[in-house]
């Protein structure tokens, strides 16, 4: 085996050999004053018919440069019968015989004034039932209710008790989070249990 360095110091050429050898005509090219050059034995090359990429076969399938590559497809979830559910969980039934129905009666909201009122339309706007056959929906709903639940006893307890204002707003923040995340959870509670009963 022979190693041969050549080096340049301000255009003088210092040649370094491990055995003496007669001096090969260079390329200038192919010679640098920098090139270290090694006998060993090199790999060769893979060509181009043998690199996986250019392989071909039938499944495989070519993107451009720039193009994205494969997506993965989401799997379609079936769709939600949201009636079906109702009727399954007997929810309409538990709300009867909670007396739901008459206790929102005697603060004013039967099925005329909801009609009257047009909160149908404004669910329909606002996509609620669409929210309610959402996958996404109900995880929301838990992140929410319990971000907010955490949210009330932090402002107590960072908030400081100097003054009368910032013992209100720590009441305050901490019934609106506390009736908020109750709230959202028990929203999570029905979603859920509304697109688990497929």
């Amino acid at each position: 085996m022979e190693a041969t360095a050549v080096y340049s110091s301000k255009g003088s050429p210092f040649v370094c050999s491990s055995r003496i050898a007669k001096p090969k005509p260079q390329n200038s090219a192919t010679s640098s004053p920098f090139r270290i050059q090694s006998m060993a034995t090199q790999k060769p090359l893979p060509s181009v018919a043998k690199t996986v990429g250019s392989r071909k076969s039938s499944n495989s399938t070519v993107f451009p440069l720039g193009e994205p590559g494969p997506r993965n497809s989401p799997v379609a979830a079936p769709p939600v019968k949201l009636l079906t559910n109702v009727e399954k969980l007997k929810l309409l039934t538990k709300a009867e015989k909670a007396g739901l129905l008459s206790a929102a009666e005697k603060f004013g909201l039967s099925l005329s004034s909801i009609e009257k009122l047009g909160l149908l339309s404004k669910a329909e706007e606002f996509g609620v039932l669409s929210a309610a056959t959402d996958p996404g929906t109900p995880g929301a709903l838990l992140t929410l209710s319990l971000g907010l639940l955490l949210l009330g006893p932090s402002c107590v307890y960072l908030v400081p008790e100097d003054n009368l204002g910032e013992v209100v707003l720590q009441v305050v923040v901490a019934l609106i989070c506390v009736a908020g995340g109750s709230a959202a959870f028990a929203a999570w509670n029905l979603v859920s249990n509304l697109q688990k009963s497929n």
